[in-house]
Parts: structure tokens; sequence; C-alpha cells
């Protein structure tokens, strides 16, 4: 088995900054109503009802990341998912998070019956 390299401080600090782009529930909700198709601003602050300060903020931290690519047309400015691997982390999560619940679930359940007389 070949020996581990460390990872040096600048690549640990770029993927903690990615993985602190998901860790706000806001952007994983504007994620999430981008799945299908790019929105305008207007559109996702009237999905999210919040502020349309709140949202491009978050949006621009996702740009910025790019995870998402934006685009005007006049006076509207549309973002759209500029990288679908994304969504494939966000499942891998989900799934996780699932089998967790799932497994909890179980716990009670035996528990509940176990006390059954």
């Amino acid at each position: 088995m070949d020996p581990v390299e460390p990872v040096s401080v600048e690549v640990v600090q770029q993927v903690a900054e990615y993985f602190s782009v998901l860790s706000e529930p806001m952007r994983l909700r504007l994620l999430n109503l981008l799945r299908e198709e790019e929105k305008c601003v207007q559109e996702l602050v009237d999905a999210t009802q919040t502020s349309q300060a709140n949202v491009s903020k978050h949006l621009k931290v996702m740009l910025q990341a790019g995870i998402l690519s934006r685009r005007t047309e006049g006076t509207s400015a549309y973002y759209s998912v500029a990288d679908e691997l994304i969504f494939d982390l966000c499942s891998m999560v989900c799934d996780r998070l699932a089998c967790r619940i799932e497994a909890q679930a179980k716990h009670f359940r035996d528990f509940s019956l176990s006390t059954r007389t």
C-alpha cells in the first residue's frame, strides 16, 4: 500500500469552502428550485418568500463557487446549475441521512415492541 501524501493547506481550505457553500439551508432550497430549469431572481424570491437581497446574496456565493451560472436578459438575471454533480453529492448525503433515520426508527420500534406485555 502506498503511503498517503499529506494534503496541502490550500487544498483543504478550498474543499472546506466548497462544503461551506452547501451548509446554508437557503442555498439548498435555491438549488432545489433550479434543479429542472433556470429561473430569474424574481421567480426565486417568490418561491422562497424572502427578500430579493437575501436571494441575490446566496446566488452570488454559489455563482462564485462555480455551482451556478448566470445570464442576463434585459434587466433580469437568470440562474441555472452549472455543476450538475452537486445533485449527486446532495443525493449521497440524503441517502446517508435516510439510512440513519431508518436505523433510528427501527430502534424506537424495537423498544416500543419490547416494552409491551
